[in-house]
């Protein structure tokens, strides 16, 4: 290590105009969550920062304050995700205050709905965009959330009529025959997390009518069959699920001055023959069409528990293992046939 790089370095940050305690969490517990996972001293002094160490370690301490202050100063609060996207986005070319900047629109809660990574800005752009897009990723990236509050916002502004979404109601091949109760004792299970976002930004009684007038309507992915959709905004939710021929039959149901938005996490096929997932062939077929965008969100747009986006990377990391393992049973010692 060279003289340089070992000596003793140090920076003060102003928190000046903030609560510590928006920054630094209750009983330090976001500072001692950067402690954890980054080199270097931190010693918080009144309205004052002091970072010290390594210049690399105190230049890498300041990139991540400075981004959380900038957080703070727009949104008030820290959640622990908050601090750990700052840490994980390195030297990225924005600081993640920026997101606030893009809001979809106001919950029912009167909270804003704006995208906590840029991943997931990238996504809302595309919708905007672009009349159909295809988001694919990992469970808790945000895909069935945001793209139900784009269609909420573009209902609230006129520029759709009314909201679709569908489900394939089960995973292979929706027989709900065996099942017990009438239809929708049988389908709900399979749509709830679909009316669980609905109520999150539409609220109880704003839901409650919309379903009653159609304004907004949720339903397995078979009972699209022979509709024409305009002037709507539809979802088709859990793609991964639904083989190509189901996928084409929702993208063809799109009427004038409809958009449509396909969502999936290709690594999680419920299909018994997992390589006829439409989800996963559509890529190739329609990944030129202008019109048409792919976005493709990872872990690092995970915005559930922290734990998420480490089982995540645990099953990628054993899904490479395998299939590494079976490449080599297929070819044998040396790359050759076996």
């Amino acid at each position: 290590m060279s003289r340089e790089s070992s000596a003793e370095h140090t920076e003060t940050l102003s928190l000046a105009g903030i609560e510590p305690v928006d920054l630094l969490g209750h009983n330090d517990r976001n500072l001692k969550l950067i402690e954890s996972r980054l080199p270097g001293r931190v010693v918080v002094r009144g309205d004052q920062v002091i970072l010290s160490g390594p210049q690399r370690d105190v230049q890498e301490l300041k990139r991540v304050f400075l981004g959380l202050i900038d957080l703070v100063r727009q949104k008030r609060a820290l959640s622990e995700s908050d601090v750990h996207y700052t840490i994980d986005l390195g030297e990225h070319s924005e600081p993640p205050a920026n997101l606030a900047s893009e809001p979809v629109l106001m919950s029912s809660r009167r909270q804003p709905v704006v995208p906590k990574t840029f991943g997931q800005r990238d996504y809302l752009r595309a919708i905007a965009a672009n009349d159909v897009v295809f988001a694919i990723g990992p469970a808790g990236t945000g895909k069935t959330y945001l793209a139900i509050a784009a269609a909420v916002a573009a209902l609230r502004r006129r520029e759709v009529d009314r909201i679709v979404l569908a489900r394939p109601a089960v995973e292979a091949g929706e027989s709900l025959g065996f099942l017990p109760g009438d239809f929708q004792e049988k389908v709900d299970p399979y749509l709830r997390p679909l009316y669980d976002a609905l109520r999150d930004l539409l609220g109880e009684e704003a839901l409650r009518r919309s379903l009653e007038s159609g304004v907004v309507e949720v339903a397995p992915l078979a009972y699209m069959r022979g509709r024409t959709l305009r002037h709507a905004f539809a979802i088709l939710d859990e793609a991964q699920n639904a083989t190509l021929g189901q996928v084409k039959m929702f993208l063809t149901r799109l009427g004038p001055d409809s958009k449509a938005v396909v969502t999936g996490d290709i690594t999680q096929i419920d299909l018994a023959q997992p390589e006829s997932s439409g989800l996963v062939l559509v890529q190739d077929i329609l990944n030129e069409l202008e019109g048409i965008a792919f976005v493709y969100l990872t872990d690092l747009d995970v915005v559930r528990h922290r734990l998420v986006q480490q089982i995540i990377l645990a099953f990628a990391r054993v899904q490479r293992e395998r299939n590494g393992a079976r490449a080599e049973d297929r070819t044998g010692p040396g790359g050759r046939k076996a």
